[in-house]
């Protein structure tokens, strides 16, 4: 097996047929739909798939000596499931989610019945947990797992309503028409991002008596110093005395002894019932967004054709990018990984496309019958199975 693929089958779920990104996916044969991002040899995308309300594009550009972001996107008849995990420290802990999240959602929804907000709020503290054990587990023989976390992005589309769940920066954005052939960009998840200041704020009320909560360094805001974001899954040592660290290790080092956690893995949580006028959602890890205003991504996807588009707006971000060092996006292809993330962070895009004939609205909330189509067959029946009994 091709040693990209053996990454990409890493992050698959356990005996699941799945949706994944496929490396330059025959662009020669297909057509590269972002302009000169064809032989940028660490781009990769699916440029074009159904789901079960439409269609949907999907790309990823490695900046990392590792590449830090897993990302997944399941469809069924009656249901698509889109997932952005933007790891740090790390690929552990995203890596971790893809495979184990997306069966916490299946489990818990067979035991009530239906899909809700609430099936989702278990599953990712259920995820958290999991992974949290596993730190304990490997605590004293790789003590640096305990630095290692990830943003958590989730959209399910079921029967005509969206759930949205999201730890950290990554963020999801609907393009809807206000008008004709006018397009307008409306930001469904909250960034928990300590660069804004209602976070810090947020911060600073739940940890009146620390004035290191939150501190300004070389330009920006971070968490006791260390992290931005003030959600994830995983960095056990800001939630978690048992997993304290060695002060020797500088980059993580705690002025004092954790009082009580600073981080958090309890998800911003909504659901919107998709209108006629939601043509597109974007999900994306912050590295598209640090390069491109939401409004600049929808009219990107509006006025472009569907083919490649994720592709098409990742070259957007890393042109941008380029720009800002005076540089064009030809230099940075011609970097290698590790080097680029000082010019652009890993980015994931998936652009999911609602098309009307395709919605599947109803007042019914009962779990659907499920049968995974996808383009990387892991072997086995899908994790979704268990569902097929709900009525």
């Amino acid at each position: 097996m091709w040693p990209w693929l053996e990454r990409i089958a890493s992050a698959c779920w356990d005996r699941v047929r799945r949706y994944a990104a496929t490396r330059k996916q025959d662009e020669e044969e297909e057509g590269d739909g972002g302009g000169d991002a064809a032989d940028d040899g660490l781009l990769w995308s699916r440029d074009l798939a159904r789901h079960a309300a439409g269609e949907f594009s999907f790309a990823v550009v490695q900046a990392n000596d590792v590449l830090e972001d897993h990302s997944q996107v399941e469809t069924a008849a009656d249901a698509t499931f889109v997932g952005v995990y933007d790891g740090h420290g790390g690929a552990e802990a995203s890596r971790f989610i893809s495979n184990h999240l997306s069966a916490h959602i299946v489990r818990l929804a067979h035991e009530h019945g239906t899909m809700s907000e609430d099936v989702v709020r278990h599953a990712f503290s259920a995820t958290e947990e999991g992974f949290l054990s596993l730190v304990r587990r490997t605590h004293l023989i790789k003590p640096s797992m305990a630095t290692i976390g990830s943003c958590c992005l989730v959209g399910i589309i079921w029967r005509g309503t969206l759930y949205l769940a999201n730890l950290g920066d990554s963020r999801a954005v609907v393009g809807c028409l206000s008008g004709p052939n006018k397009i307008v960009a409306e930001q469904l998840t909250r960034d928990h991002n300590a660069g804004m200041e209602e976070i810090r704020q947020e911060l600073k009320s739940l940890h009146p008596d620390d004035s290191q909560i939150v501190v300004l360094k070389n330009g920006v805001w971070r968490i006791k110093g260390i992290i931005q974001v003030s959600r994830s899954i995983g960095d056990a040592y800001l939630k978690k005395r048992e997993f304290a660290l060695d002060p020797s290790t500088a980059r993580f080092h705690l002025s004092e002894p954790l009082r009580r956690p600073v981080l958090t893995s309890e998800p911003s949580i909504c659901s919107r019932v998709l209108s006629s006028q939601d043509r597109f959602l974007i999900f994306a890890s912050d590295g598209l967004w640090e390069h491109l205003s939401n409004q600049q991504a929808v009219e990107i996807v509006y006025n472009n054709p569907r083919e490649g588009i994720a592709k098409r707006l990742v070259h957007a971000a890393l042109k941008e990018a380029a720009r800002k060092r005076e540089m064009r996006y030809d230099d940075i292809k011609k970097l290698e990984k590790g080097v680029r993330r000082y010019f652009h962070d890993d980015i994931t895009v998936v652009v999911v496309f609602i098309d009307d004939e395709q919605r599947q609205e109803g007042s019914s909330t009962a779990v659907p019958e499920l049968s995974v189509r996808g383009f990387v067959d892991t072997g086995g029946p899908s994790s979704f199975s268990g569902l097929n009994d709900i009525t």
